[in-house]
């Protein structure tokens, strides 16, 4: 019966000892901020380096916003919206 007491205290003991799996590294989240590319307020849609203004602004993806057209309510951190208006000058940049 001491012998069964040993045993369990000294596996009981060496458990918290064992090797520990390291947890994954958390992704760096990319976030847009969309106040580096307001600069592009008043140019032209065709006029804009699309892969330029996801640099500065630090987005991962870009989405054209038009007048009347259907936007989804998600929200993405590392997306910018630029809005344009129906003539195709770009009216406001949002992150989102």
């Amino acid at each position: 019966m001491i012998a069964r007491i040993a045993l369990f205290a000294l596996v009981a003991g060496t458990a918290g000892c064992a090797p520990q799996k390291k947890p994954a590294p958390i992704p760096a989240v990319v976030e847009c901020d969309a106040t580096r590319v307001l600069y592009l307020k008043g140019k032209q849609r065709t006029a804009v380096d699309e892969s330029e203004a996801l640099r500065h602004a630090g987005a991962k993806r870009l989405r054209w916003i038009e007048p009347g057209s259907a936007v989804t309510m998600d929200f993405r951190v590392d997306r910018l919206n630029l809005h344009v208006d129906k003539t195709g000058i770009i009216t406001d940049a949002r992150c989102g």
